[in-house]
C-alpha cells in the first residue's frame, strides 16, 4: 500500500492511501464468493458458483462495493501501519477512486486526530520528591494484632455485651408482618461493632445479656442486593443465647512459633516489617518514576486541542466497555449502577486523558531527541512473555509481526520505555516534604501572576 501524510491544524493529519490492484482483486474475489452463498445459478449448487460468474451476473460495481465494505477497516489499519500514524479518536474516511478494471488501484483518504508534538524543556537530572520507605511501628503492630485476632478464642461470660464481644443468637425477620427468605438464622455468631449486618442491627444489641429477647427494627438500604427488600422496614426478633468475649493470645514467642514459621516474636516483627518495606519500596519507586515523568512534562510545552482530549477520553471509556463485555457485563447496566451517563463518564475522564496525552507526547519527543534505537535482541526479549503465551519462539513472533507490518509498534513502545528510563534514572531524589514545600514557595513572579489573575494566590487544591 502506498501512503502519504499531510499535517493539518489542531493535531490532525490527512492520509492518502492507494491499495494495489492485486490486493483489490483478491478482495473482489472474496466478496464474490460471499455473495455466491446467497445466489442460485443454473448448473451450480447454491453457494458454489465461481466468482467470475457472480461478477458477470451482478456487475463489477456492486461486487466492488461489497469488497470495500468488507475490507475498508483492514485497509485503514494497514494505512496507519504503513504511514506510522498513531491515531487518537475515530477517522473520517472517504473512498475517492474505485477501480474500473482489474489493473487499477483503489484510492481512499482519511483525516484523524494524532498525538500532539512537544517542545522539550529540561528532562535530565531533575530534582524529584521521593517518599521514605521506613515502615512505622504502628503498621507492624496492626498486622501483629490481626494475627492475634485470627488466633483468638471465644470465652462465654456472664455480663452485658460490649463492642468487640460476640453474641450467639437466633433471629427471625419479617417485613409487614410476614417472614421473608433469608431472614432467619440459628446459632449465628454476631460480633458487635464488626458492621457485617444491616446498619443499626448490631447497635440495638449493645448491652444484651444471655437469655435476653430483643426486638430489632431496621430499614434495608435502597440499593440492597435483594430487590424485594430494598428500602423496606423490617423487624427482627432476636434471642440472645450467649455472650462471648474474645481472648487474644499473648504477643510472645509462643504465639510467634504457633502463628508463623519463626521462633521468636522479634523475628516475626522483623519479617512483617521486611515484607511491608519491600512493598513500600516498589510503590515508592513507581511513584518516583511517575513524578519524574511529570516533572519533565511540566518543563515541556504541549498544545492539546480540546477535540483530541475528548477523543482520547472516549477511547478510554470504549476500552472499559470492551473489558466489561469480556466479563459479560452490559455497559448500560454498569452506567446505571454508577448513576452516570456515558457522556458524564467521558467528561470525568478528560483530566486523565489529557495527562496521558501529555506524557506520551513528551516521552516520544525525548526518544526522538536522544535518537534511541532498538535492537532485534531487545525486541525478542520484550516479546518473550507474549510468545510464551502464544506457544511460539519469540524470534518467530517477531518474524510474524514484521510480515504484518506491526513490528514498528513494538519498536516505538521500547523507544518510549528508554525515554522513561532516562528521565527516571537521571532524576535526583529529594525528600518528599522538601519537594512539596518548593511547590508552595513564594516568589515575586508568582505574586505578580496572582495579582493579574484577580488578586487571589493559587494554592494546591484551589483549582486552576
Amino acid at each position: 500500500m502506498k501512503t502519504s501524510v499531510t499535517e493539518l491544524p489542531g493535531s490532525r493529519v490527512r492520509v492518502e492511501a492507494e491499495v494495489a490492484p492485486e490486493d483489490v482483486d483478491r478482495r473482489v474475489q472474496r466478496a464474490a464468493r460471499g455473495l455466491a452463498r446467497e445466489m442460485r445459478m443454473p448448473g451450480f449448487r447454491q453457494g458454489k458458483a465461481p466468482p467470475s460468474l457472480v461478477i458477470q451476473r451482478l456487475g463489477r460495481g456492486p461486487v466492488i462495493e461489497q469488497a470495500v465494505r468488507d475490507s475498508l477497516a483492514e485497509w485503514y489499519e494497514r494505512a496507519l501501519l504503513d504511514s506510522g500514524v498513531s491515531p487518537v479518536g475515530d477517522p473520517e474516511i472517504e473512498v475517492t477512486d474505485v477501480p474500473d478494471s482489474e489493473q487499477d488501484p483503489l484510492a481512499f483518504h482519511f483525516e484523524v486526530g494524532v498525538r500532539p508534538g512537544a517542545d522539550l524543556g529540561e528532562y535530565q537530572g531533575l530534582e524529584v520528591g521521593r517518599a521514605g520507605t521506613e515502615v512505622p511501628d504502628d503498621v507492624v503492630e496492626r498486622e501483629l494484632g490481626a494475627l492475634r485476632e485470627s488466633g483468638a478464642r471465644l470465652e462465654p461470660v456472664e455480663r452485658a455485651a460490649a463492642e468487640g464481644d460476640v453474641l450467639l443468637v437466633d433471629f427471625v425477620g419479617s417485613v409487614d408482618g410476614e417472614p421473608f427468605e433469608g431472614g432467619e438464622a440459628h446459632d449465628y455468631l454476631l460480633e458487635l461493632g464488626a458492621g457485617r449486618l444491616i446498619e443499626g442491627f448490631e447497635e440495638q444489641l449493645g448491652g444484651a445479656e444471655a437469655g435476653d429477647e430483643r426486638r430489632v427494627e431496621v430499614t434495608f438500604p435502597d440499593d440492597y442486593q435483594a430487590d424485594r427488600l430494598a428500602g423496606k422496614d423490617a423487624v427482627f426478633e432476636v434471642s440472645v443465647k450467649e455472650v462471648r468475649e474474645k481472648v487474644l493470645p499473648e504477643a510472645d514467642d509462643d504465639f510467634a512459633a504457633e502463628a508463623s514459621e519463626f521462633d521468636t516474636l522479634e523475628e516475626l516483627r522483623a519479617d512483617i516489617r521486611g515484607k511491608h518495606g519491600e512493598a513500600a519500596e516498589q510503590r515508592v519507586e513507581q511513584d518516583f518514576r511517575v513524578a519524574a515523568i511529570d516533572a519533565a512534562v511540566e518543563n515541556a510545552t504541549v498544545e492539546l486541542p480540546e477535540e483530541i482530549v475528548t477523543a482520547r477520553a472516549t477511547e478510554r471509556w470504549e476500552r472499559v466497555e470492551r473489558q466489561l463485555a469480556g466479563r459479560g457485563i452490559d455497559a448500560a447496566t454498569y452506567l446505571q449502577m454508577q448513576g452516570k451517563s456515558r457522556e458524564e463518564v467521558i467528561e470525568e475522564s478528560k483530566p486523565d486523558a489529557e495527562r496521558e496525552l501529555r506524557r506520551e507526547a513528551v516521552m516520544t519527543a525525548i526518544a526522538e531527541q536522544e535518537g534511541f534505537e532498538v535492537t532485534d535482541e531487545e525486541m525478542v526479549e520484550a516479546l518473550a512473555h507474549t510468545a510464551e503465551h502464544e506457544r511460539m519462539p519469540p524470534e518467530k513472533l517477531l518474524e510474524r509481526l514484521r510480515a504484518e507490518g506491526r513490528d514498528a509498534l513494538v519498536r516505538e513502545d521500547l523507544r518510549v520505555r528508554k525515554a522513561i528510563d532516562l528521565v527516571a534514572e537521571t532524576a535526583k531524589p529529594i525528600p518528599l516534604g522538601q519537594a512539596e514545600a518548593r511547590e508552595r514557595l513564594w516568589t515575586p513572579e508568582s505574586e505578580a501572576a496572582a495579582g493579574e489573575a484577580g488578586g487571589e494566590l493559587w494554592t494546591p487544591g484551589s483549582g486552576g
